[in-house]
């Protein structure tokens, strides 16, 4: 089997492949790169091709998909509930301000 044969991949490998290239395009990554991210994605998360072998019954690892989201908002859990609702009442004047202003 040649090297970036993608043969002994599950359908459903393929599809999550593809899902993931879109995205990284859609951020403005080059087409080859995205696709090179993607597989190396996938790879990460199942071991590599699950169409046959010894270790297509194991599950997949999906740490790197969750990690995106749990970067943001250690900033505003910090703050206390009084502080937040002092500048959400804030920005709402702000926003109220410009809307008659414009």
């Amino acid at each position: 089997m040649p090297r970036g044969d993608k043969s002994a991949y599950t359908d459903k490998q393929k599809r999550k492949a593809e899902h993931i290239e879109e995205s990284y395009e859609a951020r403005g990554v080059p087409q080859d790169e995205a696709e090179k991210r993607a597989w190396a994605t996938v790879n990460k998360e199942s071991g590599g091709g699950n169409k046959s072998g010894s270790g297509r019954g194991q599950p997949d690892d999906h740490s790197a998909a969750k990690r995106g989201g749990g970067i943001g908002g250690k900033a505003s859990s910090a703050r206390t509930a009084a502080q937040r609702s002092a500048s959400a009442k804030k920005a709402a004047a702000t926003r109220k301000k410009r809307a008659t202003a414009s």
